[in-house]
């Protein structure tokens, strides 16, 4: 427990965007003068110093070629919110927004729009779903750390 309070305390700023660049990448190595470039920073050795920082949090490293590597499993809790899909992170609550969004128009074109008690309870549950997610999804999505 120890171990992930250290992760979660040093985990800021330049060093959270770093490890960002490298949880994009998936398994390509990457070198010091790549992530420099990436992420507009002052000069190698300033990314050579946040990524032997990562990799002395245990959640990067080296590969045969030399190149940083984010260590599959090894996510901080800064990514809990995100899912990686195709090379992106996404809001874990995007799929879960869209599944309710999709439920609530699938309801509206199937069944017409009559007052009744049903359909008022059907709306009030379709649309607080919908909203209850999009709200998290903006959310996460907002504080995203890059």
């Amino acid at each position: 427990m120890a171990a992930q309070e250290k992760v979660r305390s040093e985990l800021k700023g330049t060093t959270l965007r770093v490890y960002w660049a490298l949880m994009k990448r998936g398994s390509e190595g990457v070198g010091p003068r790549e992530i420099m470039r990436e992420l507009d920073l002052s000069s190698p050795s300033v990314a050579a110093y946040h990524l032997e920082k990562l990799k002395g949090m245990g959640l990067v490293d080296k590969d045969a070629g030399g190149g940083y590597v984010a260590v599959e499993g090894g996510k901080a809790e800064v990514f809990s919110d995100f899912v990686k899909v195709v090379g992106m992170m996404l809001p874990r609550y995007l799929f879960y927004s869209v599944f309710f969004t999709s439920m609530l128009i699938t309801y509206l074109v199937l069944y017409p729009l009559v007052l009744t008690p049903q359909t008022l309870a059907a709306l009030v549950f379709g649309i607080s779903g919908c909203a209850i997610t999009w709200g998290e999804t903006i959310r996460a999505w907002r504080r995203k750390p890059f």
